[in-house]
């Protein structure tokens, strides 16, 4: 084997060994520094120039930050902080702009002078950005001027110049504009509600900070939104929990914890800030950031903060007598329903998990979040003893579901195999392989699923179907859902387990595809399926293995030739076959077939139009908001009526007797 190695690296040549300069390597592979080539790696541009604002508001320097979206493809990102040096760099010898701009790893978080906490530990952001740019403009006010320089494709085309005096009205700061270069990046749009979305986060995260986003595409009036919240994260729990019944006003604390020398480093300090709340619901809506950055994954903060939540729970229902002596202590997953938490931590130097920052490491964070955790929450029950006993209720209706669910899950593993238990609601028709080829659709009714299964490519592809509309898991307990036949099936199929017990590594396909009807009935099929993933099997969605097939609306017939019509974004039926029957001489000779139900189209039709690899369509259902997931979920499915009502008449077309 190390022969082999070694006579394999022996082949290759001089030639084949390329050094790539600069910022080359940015523009050959960008997905290794923003993610890809894609929408969200577009937004991804702006969010880079956004958190280096983000750092000087942190340093203090910095309080209001301008997005602009302008009608001819360029976005520019303002800030009032100190601007960016414009000096000779005593290393490079040529503008610090320029540096910082140029070259990947270069910039003011190297050093612990420029800043004591930021978001990018990298320094390859801005710079990324200019690399992934058809044309970028750096305007610099500092030191009584304003000073440019103009870049395309990450080459500096002018040299930093002092353009005029600043006006006796105009503060330092920054403005870079940027047009991202689509011959590297994909062709799409800015999408302004996923701006406003991350730079509301931003807001709630970095307190005291204006953030404001304006689309000067839309034309005549420019559309702005500005976003500001005096509270910070005491705000994010309230807003996030505007739809829910709280039981009591949000805990609130915020501490800078001192950590002395290890013997490698100064002295530094830790700040934590942390709000949560409980409501009467059993989901759990948790949110962790780092120096500003959501990490989905969590880490040490999170972990800490959990840890703590159940200790001063346990403790004070001890002392109030409501756990008796010889009951158990509340767990965790008793503690975390119905809690809306946020923990915020600014550390100088955080340890993430990868580049991408989904984790946070340090071991130290744990134990600081606990204990400023347990101080506010333990003070916050002793002054406040009605509050602390609903808590302690709502904890206790927790564990009773736990222990019933615990019951119902001995019952489903202890009774036979629901994959073979003749009672199924749906029988599962499986397929022989296994791994990434394998895939399981989720099919609305039997006659539905007996097309599929005539349909299908029987070696790769499994058919489940459903009867009728499952339970709204948003509004049931565990032990109720284990208790739905429809629920158990799936569950048994895709073999992960729920809630506290999935593991995707006994996922059994790679790919989940719902397939419903192209109705009212199928979409509330699928939101009842979405509803259920999201809550109880999340890192299904949040790893990629979930799909939502596209099958046609309509079949246009025109003599012997047919094509399938299928839905586009915006647009009703009726504007849909109008733009199809266009393309046609004759329209009216035209035989329009509109398929109500998949069960109507037969095997060959389902799989030449849904089914095949080769020519379907799958949407890929991502989460790129967790907060604002667990809002719509929250808002659509829960219990509350007068939220969904408001939503339904604002974004629904020709709403009539509406009923609830």
């Amino acid at each position: 084997m190390v022969d082999r190695e070694l006579q394999t690296v022996g082949q290759q040549t001089e030639d084949q060994i390329k050094v790539l300069k600069g910022l080359e390597a940015v523009r050959q592979r960008p997905g290794m520094y923003v993610g890809g080539r894609d929408s969200r790696a577009l937004h991804h541009l702006i969010y880079e120039v956004v958190d280096n604002s983000i750092d000087e508001a942190l340093a203090g320097r910095c309080d209001h930050i301008i997005v602009t979206l302008h009608n001819n493809g360029y976005v520019s990102v303002s800030d009032n902080g100190g601007g960016i040096p414009v000096g000779t760099h005593k290393e490079e010898h040529i503008s610090t702009l320029q540096v910082v701009l140029t070259n990947l790893h270069a910039g003011g978080k190297f050093s612990t002078g420029a800043y004591k906490v930021s978001g990018g530990l990298h320094g390859v952001g801005v710079s990324a950005v200019n690399a992934l740019s058809a044309e970028m403009i750096a305007r610099i006010y500092r030191e009584g001027h304003l000073w440019q320089q103009i870049y395309h494709a990450g080459i500096p085309t002018t040299p930093v110049e002092k353009v005029r005096p600043l006006n006796q009205d105009e503060h330092t700061g920054t403005t870079i504009t940027f047009l991202p270069d689509f011959t590297v990046m994909e062709e799409n749009e800015f999408n302004f509600a996923t701006l406003a979305q991350r730079f509301q986060e931003m807001a709630f995260v970095t307190r005291k900070v204006t953030i404001t986003l304006r689309d000067e595409r839309i034309e005549p009036i420019a559309r702005e939104m500005t976003f500001y919240f005096e509270g910070g994260l005491r705000s994010y729990v309230r807003y996030l929990n505007r739809n829910r019944t709280v039981l009591h006003s949000v805990v609130y604390a915020e501490r800078d914890v001192d950590f002395p020398s290890d013997g490698r480093g100064s002295a530094y300090a830790i700040n934590i800030e942390v709000a949560f709340q409980y409501n009467d619901t059993a989901n759990v809506s948790e949110l962790a950031f780092a120096n500003t950055i959501n990490t989905p994954d969590g880490g040490t903060h999170l972990t800490g903060l959990r840890s703590s939540v159940t200790g001063v729970i346990n403790r004070w229902a001890r002392k109030a007598n409501l756990l008796k002596e010889k009951e158990s202590n509340f767990s965790g997953s008793d503690t975390l329903e119905g809690l809306t938490a946020i923990v915020s931590i600014k550390h100088p130097h955080p340890s993430f998990e990868s580049q991408t920052k989904v984790k946070l490491l340090n071991p130290e964070v744990q134990g600081a979040v606990s204990q400023v955790v347990t101080e506010a929450f333990s003070e916050y029950m002793d002054l406040n003893p009605r509050d602390a006993k609903r808590i302690v209720e709502k904890c206790m209706i927790s564990m009773r579901a736990r222990e019933a669910a615990r019951k119902a899950r001995e019952l489903v593993r202890s009774g036979p195999s629901l994959l073979e238990s003749s009672t199924l609601p749906g029988k599962l028709a499986d397929c022989s392989e296994r791994g990434e080829n394998a895939e399981v659709f989720i099919v609305e009714g039997d006659s539905a699923g007996g097309s599929a299964k005539q349909g299908r490519d029987r070696h790769f592809q499994a058919i489940l179907p459903l009867r009728g509309k499952i339970l709204n898991t948003e509004r049931a307990r565990l032990d109720k859902m284990l208790d739905n036949n429809e629920i158990k099936a799936l569950i048994s199929a895709l073999g992960t387990g729920i809630s506290e017990d999935f593991t995707l590594d006994n996922l059994r396909y790679h790919r989940v595809i719902i397939m419903t009807d192209a109705d009212v009935d199928g979409s509330h099929i699928r939101t009842l399926l979405l509803t259920f993933l999201f809550r109880q099997m999340q890192p299904l969605i949040q790893q990629g293995h979930l799909y939502i097939a596209q099958p046609p609306i309509f079949r246009l017939q025109s003599g012997k030739d047919h094509e399938y019509i299928y839905n586009e974004a915006g647009m009703v039926e009726n504007e849909l076959l109008a733009k199809a029957l266009k393309r046609y001489k004759d329209p009216d000779k035209v035989k329009v077939s509109r398929y109500k139900g998949l069960g109507e189209m037969n095997p060959d039709q389902l799989w030449d139009t849904t089914m095949n690899p080769q020519t379907r369509t799958l949407l890929q259902v991502t989460i790129d908001d967790a907060a604002e997931a667990d809002r719509i979920f929250d808002m659509l499915m829960g219990s509350a009526v007068p939220p969904r009502r408001r939503f339904i008449q604002t974004h629904a077309k020709n709403v009539r007797n509406l009923d609830i």
